[in-house]
């Protein structure tokens, strides 16, 4: 374990990890509601259409928002799903994507009342791997809800990969992020059925990307088994919180930082 990438993985979550990286990060969403189901479903929807252009996930953030009438637990309860209309909403992800997670959605929220319940139904906070074990069981439900409506969805969901054992889950990684971690900086912390130990990084490209710069990471694909090999080296810096690092990957990453040159110019010190 190098201090010397300690040194710069710390230095770096603390310039990402501050009030002002709200504002141009899709976790804004989850953000502006106080009540925890409403924080869940946001975190839950708009962590489906985060990828892309930053950009264009906000605009398309607020157009999901707005289709829910920006009350997203009251809509799930209680609004038309099948009036939903089929435009596009975020790229490959049009209204009836929307219709089928939202089916789902609603018939988590009527047996278990909440995603944090639905997670400690299904055992989640036992789990290895709690974001795995939560995919597939929300994969299960949508995909039950969307078979018993008059006009089930066709072809691929759009919501989480159909297989999840394999995938690096970065989208669903993130919004766990978002509930579990509560240092009172970014993410929310609403959920106390997980702890931030259990958490496992949001891989994408411009996390991998540091990562493999700072030799924290060997693997090429940005899979499962990269997520589960950067996690436990993260894990060996902070146990208790090993994400705190994807605001240092992560914002290095899309900032295009030269992290390469910067751990040369230390290792040489």
């Amino acid at each position: 374990m190098s201090e010397d990438i300690k040194e710069i993985i710390d230095e770096l979550a603390a310039r990402y990890n501050v009030p002002e990286f709200v504002a141009n990060d899709p976790v804004q969403f989850a953000r502006r509601y106080d009540d925890q189901r409403d924080i869940e479903i946001a975190s839950f929807l708009i962590s489906i259409i985060s990828w892309g252009r930053r950009a264009m996930i906000l605009r398309d953030g607020e157009r999901l928002l707005q289709i829910l009438g920006n009350r997203p637990y009251d809509f799930v309860m209680c609004g038309d799903i099948d009036a939903i209309s089929d435009d596009n909403i975020h790229r490959t992800f049009f209204g009836r994507h929307l219709r089928y997670a939202l089916r789902g959605l609603r018939d988590i929220y009527r047996r278990h009342g909440s995603l944090e319940a639905f997670a400690a139904h299904i055992g989640a906070d036992k789990a290895e791997a709690p974001a795995w074990e939560l995919a597939k069981a929300i994969n299960a439900v949508l995909d039950n809800a969307n078979n018993a409506c008059p006009a089930p969805l066709s072809g691929p969901s759009r919501c989480l990969p159909d297989k999840a054992d394999s995938s690096a889950l970065k989208r669903l990684n993130m919004a766990l992020r978002w509930l579990v971690r509560d240092d009172g900086i970014v993410d929310m912390g609403v959920w106390s059925l997980l702890k931030p130990s259990q958490l496992y990084i949001p891989l994408d490209v411009h996390s991998g990307n540091s990562a493999r710069a700072l030799g924290l990471l060997t693997r090429r694909a940005n899979d499962r088994r990269a997520t589960e090999e950067l996690t436990s080296v993260l894990r060996r810096y902070r146990p208790d919180d090993p994400v705190i690092y994807d605001f240092a990957l992560f914002g290095a990453g899309e900032a295009g930082e030269k992290l390469e040159w910067q751990f040369a110019t230390n290792q040489a010190q």
